[in-house]
């Protein structure tokens, strides 16, 4: 309380016998008029000379002083939480969105805690850094604990977001930075690496964002504590007002006599995503400056469902109960559901799968608006969560009252499983109604959030995630690769996200003679253990083949190659080199030659014919014989006329593809793929899908080619082969690389690649472009995090596209390109899909594919598979429903 000097206000004395009431009008903080009404109360008093009199006077200047302070305490306004941005270790600076961020100094608590500090620059700034501030700059903390002071107080809650930009500071080693940090007596971190998190999930920074409770009395204390022989960082905090979003007590599920009461608990922002929309970013989210992310990297490979937008008829209006403030109108404005055709919703679950902490208590938001149907009942569905029912008959209309109108709702689950190690299931699934028959079973969701709750312990930190082994491997396979004498020049490491993930070290190789084309890279994957065998003869082999397809003598191939004429010569590959030929007399053929330097061999050679001898499929390259003979080693294919899909998207004097053309092929891939690994004995793997190995006709019919590293499973209980890897970088399975084990999904993997590279026509490896441009698989999980996927399509097929044409599309090739196997769709899936793409390029108003006899595009003909009938007419469009082999 300030305090004025004895002649700066009027003062009052009266006397008694037995005490002294001495009054500062100022102090009071009383209306001017008061002192006058005292005076006059004083010369009141002054007529009357008894002591009971000055005592009655003292008495009531002490109750009207407490009526005072009583009545203005309830009607001043309460000072408000002043918004705190600091630039941890740097100047004041304003951001691009116009945020003024000021210099961390004065928040520290003391000057021995600053002196424990020191300010660092980064180096230099990561392409993938969302704006320089605050990032560029870091307030580094040595040993000692040190704690900012927040003078706020709120009696609402607080926004606390921390930023930690792992780099090298001076002499400080990011990944020997471990600390943890505590707000006001709760753990929010504890010995936090954000070197090792953002390796982990290959991020160039780090943001948690913590909702705090109220601050009412004192200041806000943030402390951070290195860890024993370690160090501390930082480089920005974010203290902001936020409204009271958790005001209602939340349901635990399968608990739900024991509500969890949210005004008691300090919450972590674990996930918050616009559902089958686009990024928001900050400045876009009514104020509060939230990020709203895509949330294809989290949806489960079961099904991804179709995105909508509210069309332009219908307004969507906020509620009393929903506002700004809980989530921005382009979360409501955009929907995924489940597609329109019931019979094959009802075999399917809409899920979303998220990777958090074990042993904590989670509230699950989820955010509603229905802007597609008006009447109650028409689209009624199931939630689940971790398999446990959280809500039943779920109904928009009914909740919301009309279209357009948002709703939300709060479910809390408790995770439990092995330390740092759990995962969170939020499924919908449409309400089978036993009283009547509903026209759409169906389901639909607009946005989802979850947070994290502190437990009994006050605590909310979690483990350090567990790094991707694949950058370690990759190095060192470079490092091997440099130590045997090669001339690698550059390199490049390329990451791709969950919702970002890493792909491989990529090394790209300057070749000594400038008649060597500039595109081609260097194998860096660990090679076989076997020499590279060039033989006369495989001993048996010759006539255990010879049962399978034609065997070719060499003077019919020569005379067909016109004695392997380099005019003849129509590709070139890892095998050799590729011929065009004739046989019997004129019958146009395709002729690959194993070249002798070549690093594939006999064993790739015997596989290519024990392989396709066996099988035979519209959308896959048909053999037609062999010939070994003389250390030669060759194959003889169908002639597709239109060559590689490659050859028809860059690089090319040919005519680009339409977008429809480039859809059949990637149809026609997909039902090939599906066709290996459900339609044949045993599943067979590719291992080297690309769009060097997809071949087209004379009639654009794709075929996929090059089965010299395919590997054929000898059970059907097997899912996976322990193998060395190989493959072509830009299209490598990440989880294939640092596990060494095969899979399907690796398959898909590389197809999702192949789709990407469809769409954007460019390379998969590119060196000329920028770092975070150079791998096409990280740079489009990039934009479909930022949401500026669209700017990479191609401009020769941009005007063709149907716009939910290529949401489908992009979906599903986001999803095949997931850094894990599981969350990725199957080959089927991904056909079906593909499918649906094409039906809606070709009919945007939709065609019932449950009904559509087109669908069943596996094969026009049925196939004979070791003497079995395969009918693609018993093909099921979803694998996983009929056919178990599908997955």
């Amino acid at each position: 309380m300030h305090h004025s000097s004895p002649s700066s206000s009027p003062r009052f004395l009266t006397k008694s016998m037995d005490f002294i009431v001495f009054l500062n009008i100022e102090d009071l903080h009383v209306p001017c008029s008061f002192p006058f009404f005292l005076i006059s109360f004083f010369h009141f008093l002054s007529d009357m000379k008894s002591i009971s009199k000055s005592l009655i006077f003292a008495l009531c200047c002490c109750t009207f002083t407490m009526s005072t302070f009583h009545v203005l305490g309830e009607n001043s306004p309460e000072p408000e939480p002043v918004p705190f941005l600091l630039s941890c270790g740097g100047k004041e600076i304003t951001d691009s969105d116009g945020r003024n961020w000021i210099p961390d100094g004065e928040f520290l608590a003391s000057s021995d805690s600053r002196d424990d500090t020191e300010a660092a620059t980064a180096p230099y700034p990561d392409p993938l850094l969302p704006s320089p501030v605050p990032y560029m700059n870091a307030r580094i903390f040595r040993s000692s604990s040190t704690t900012y002071k927040f003078p706020v107080f709120s009696k609402s809650r607080l926004w606390l977001r921390l930023h930690f930009y792992p780099t090298t500071y001076g002499d400080h080693d990011p990944f020997r930075a471990y600390f943890s940090v505590a707000a006001n007596g709760i753990t929010l971190l504890n010995n936090f690496s954000a070197a090792v998190t953002a390796k982990a999930i290959t991020q160039a920074y780090i943001l948690r964002e913590f909702s705090l409770m109220p601050v009412v009395s004192g200041d806000l204390n943030l402390t951070i504590t290195p860890c024993k022989e370690s160090y501390a960082f930082i480089n920005g905090i974010e203290v902001i007002p936020m409204p009271d979003i958790f005001q209602k007590p939340v349901a635990i599920v399968g608990y739900r006599d024991e509500p969890l009461d949210l005004r008691g608990s300090t919450l972590q922002t674990m996930f918050r995503l616009n559902i089958g929309g686009e990024f928001i970013a900050p400045q876009e989210d009514s104020g509060l400056t939230r990020t709203w992310y895509e949330d294809l990297p989290y949806l489960s490979s079961t099904s991804i469902g179709a995105t909508s937008r509210a069309n332009k008829d219908v307004t969507i209006r906020y509620t009393e109960e929903v506002t700004a403030d809980i989530a921005p109108l382009n979360v409501y404005s955009t929907a995924r559901t489940m597609g329109p055709y019931s019979k094959i919703n009802l075999k399917h679950n809409l899920t979303w799968i998220f990777q958090v902490d074990a042993d904590f208590t989670y509230v699950v938001r989820l955010h509603f608006c229905e802007y597609q149907l008006s009447r109650i009942k028409e689209r009624v569905f199931d939630i689940f969560l971790n398999n446990q029912t959280a809500q039943r008959g779920a109904d928009v209309i009914e909740w919301s009252g009309s279209m357009g109108k948002p709703v939300y709702k709060d479910y809390a689950v408790f995770v439990s499983g092995l330390p740092g190690a759990g995962e969170i299931r939020v499924e919908l699934h449409p309400t089978i109604s036993t009283t009547r028959k509903l026209n759409r079973y169906d389901a639909i969701l607009n946005g989802l959030e979850v947070f994290k709750a502190n437990d009994t312990n006050e605590n909310l930190a979690g483990r350090n995630p567990v790094p991707s082994e694949m950058l370690t491997n990759a190095e060192e396979a470079y490092k091997q690769h440099q130590a045997s004498g090669s001339n690698v020049e550059e390199m490049v490491a390329g990451g791709v996200a969950s919702s970002a993930v890493l792909i491989a070290l990529v090394v790209f190789v300057k070749k000594k003679k400038d008649n060597v084309s500039a595109s081609k890279t260097v194998n860096l994957l660990p090679i076989d253990g076997s020499s590279h065998r060039k033989s006369g003869s495989t001993g048996s082999f010759v006539n255990i083949a010879a049962g399978l397809c034609r065997h070719f003598s060499l003077s019919e191939i020569k005379n067909g190659t016109k004695n392997f004429d380099e005019s003849q010569v129509i590709g070139v590959g890892g095998f050799g080199k590729v011929y065009k030929g004739t046989i019997d007399g004129g019958t146009k053929v395709a002729i690959k030659r194993s070249n002798p330097s070549s690093e594939q061999g006999v064993d790739e050679f015997q596989n290519e014919i024990e392989m396709l001898s066996k099988l035979r499929h519209r959308h896959l390259v048909s053999l037609i014989g062999f010939c070994e003979e003389a250390g030669e080693m060759i194959l003889v294919y169908d002639y597709m006329a239109n060559g590689t899909l490659r050859e028809h998207l860059y690089k090319t004097d040919k005519p680009p593809l339409s977008w429809k053309q480039r859809l059949e092929i990637c149809v026609g891939a997909a039902s090939g793929l599906h066709y290996l690994h459900t339609g044949a004995r045993y599943p067979i793997i590719h291992r080297d899908v690309k769009t060097t190995n997809i071949l087209v006709d004379e009639n654009w019919i794709a075929k996929v080619s090059d089965f010299g590293l395919s590997k054929c499973g000898s059970t059907l209980t097997q899912t996976h082969y322990s193998t060395m890897v190989k493959g072509s970088f830009g299209y490598l399975d990440p989880e294939y690389f640092r596990r060494q084990q095969l899979t399907d999904k690796s398959d898909v993997y590389s197809f999702g690649v192949v789709l990407f590279e469809v769409l954007c026509a460019r390379p998969v490896l590119d060196s000329n472009l920028p770092k975070e441009q150079v791998s096409l698989a990280d740079y489009v999980q990039h934009c479909q995090r930022r949401g500026t996927l669209r700017r990479m399509i191609d401009p020769h097929i941009k005007g063709e596209m149907n716009p939910e044409c290529f949401k489908v599309f992009a979906d599903v090739a986001g999803k095949c390109i997931s850094d894990n196997g599981i969350d990725r769709p199957s080959m089927g899936d991904v056909l079906w899909n593909l499918e649906f793409c094409l039906q809606l390029q070709e009919n945007p108003g939709g065609v019932d594919m449950a009904n559509d006899t087109h669908i069943a595009t596996l094969s026009v003909d049925e196939e004979i598979v070791d003497d079995e009938v395969y009918s693609p007419r018993l093909a099921p469009v979803f694998s996983m429903i009929a056919d178990p082999r599908g997955r």
